[in-house]
């Protein structure tokens, strides 16, 4: 999935370290992405919609920090494709039959005939109304925010002591 969502950071402390001790900052703050992005990772997949074999789910994860001049970046992301359509929902279209059947197999335990027929009837069903998104990124995240900034606001802390410890 290619959606950003960003959490906003400021404050009087993070401010103060970035203007004090910028290096310390950076290295407490990578530190504080590590922790973000694997509480946003939980987050995430706590809200991930299921269908019996978790395949989405399991494929979410946190991805290992980028640091540059400008950032320190974190990212929880999945490959799958179908993610975006699960997140977002998606317009009526026709649907392909085979992933239905094995969601009906897995989700509802119908099998052969009566697992086509049952995809046949969702397929119709997403032809006429699409699906409804379930927003477990953008939910995560949402859920996540006040301990990423409380993580943060440690960060700037530990560099401001170690500003602090230096200078003794």
């Amino acid at each position: 999935m290619t959606d950003d969502l960003h959490v906003s950071l400021r404050g009087a402390t993070i401010a103060e370290a970035l203007e004090k001790c910028p290096a310390f900052f950076l290295e407490e703050a990578v530190a504080a992405t590590v922790e973000s992005t694997m509480l946003i990772e939980r987050e995430v997949k706590e809200r991930t919609p299921t269908s019996g074999a978790a395949t989405l789910r399991e494929s979410i994860g946190a991805m290992p920090v980028v640091v540059s001049a400008q950032a320190v970046r974190g990212q929880v992301a999945t490959s799958l494709a179908y993610a975006a359509p699960v997140e977002h929902g998606s317009k009526p279209h026709w649907a392909p039959i085979e992933p239905l059947i094995d969601w009906v197999t897995r989700k509802l335990g119908k099998r052969g005939e009566e697992a086509e027929e049952v995809a046949r009837a969702v397929r119709f069903k997403i032809a006429a109304r699409g699906t409804s998104g379930a927003y477990m990124f953008r939910d995560g995240v949402k859920a996540a925010e006040g301990q990423v900034v409380a993580f943060y606001e440690a960060a700037a802390r530990r560099a401001l002591a170690r500003l602090e410890e230096a200078a003794r």
